[in-house]
């Protein structure tokens, strides 16, 4: 079954519309551009009233991995989503880093899938099997380094298909941007990811979801799974 998070939660409200819908995990963003951004203390009086069964993420990006480990910790996270702003080629370094720091946190870094396309194709297996061994999940989004997410547009999916085949078979990919109720169907078909990430796609303005948005992105997501068995 695809692995479904609805991220940019700003409030308690929304995030329980997400448990109720069915997502697996909800993300809080605490990159300070983000229209989304919470602090370690709002994040935490929300993760105490949601189910311990719901896994919380926190969103990262530019900040050190001790003060995303520190932050974290705090706000009673499962889960640190690293934007790391760079090639994917220190990455596994950076995971070695984390480990040596003994948190119990789960790792899921993010890249721009345009570091594995084009010229840089060649990247995806050295990247998928140098980094398998650290690695929890792997988060591909349509950001760049200017702005690591949250763009609200999406990749192109045919072309990146064989990229996250690729880096599929070594560690958990999931997908996001530009993902929407209406199309996360068509994404989920070509690009088989063991997991989907939406945010602006079902929300009523920056910052504050659509409960109408929200369960039907989770019933699409879960429509196609049964087609897929």
């Amino acid at each position: 079954m695809t692995w479904v998070k609805i991220c940019g939660m700003t409030n308690l409200e929304d995030a329980l519309v997400a448990v109720e819908a069915g997502a697996d995990a909800v993300g809080f963003v605490f990159y300070e551009k983000s229209p989304r951004y919470v602090t370690a203390e709002m994040t935490r009086t929300m993760v105490e009233k949601l189910p311990t069964e719901i896994e919380k993420v926190g969103v990262f990006a530019g900040e050190s991995m001790e003060h995303s480990i520190e932050a974290g910790s705090y706000a009673g996270l499962d889960a640190l989503q690293l934007y790391l702003l760079t090639s994917p080629k220190p990455l596994a370094e950076e995971t070695l880093h984390i480990r040596a720091l003994g948190s119990r946190l789960k790792i899921y870094p993010a890249l721009p899938v345009s570091v594995f396309l084009g010229e840089g194709a060649r990247n995806a297996s050295g990247f998928a099997m140098g980094a398998s061994g650290g690695i929890d999940t792997l988060f591909l989004d349509s950001g760049s380094s200017q702005r690591p997410g949250g763009t609200g547009q999406r990749f192109d999916w045919k072309e990146s298909a064989s990229a996250v085949r690729e880096l599929g078979a070594h560690q958990n990919i999931v997908v996001a941007g530009g993902l929407t109720p209406e199309n996360v169907s068509d994404a989920v078909g070509i690009l088989k990811p063991w997991g989907v990430d939406v945010a602006s796609g079902v929300e009523a303005r920056p910052g504050k979801k659509d409960p109408g948005r929200v369960r039907a992105f989770v019933r699409a997501v879960r429509e196609i799974d049964q087609k897929a068995s």
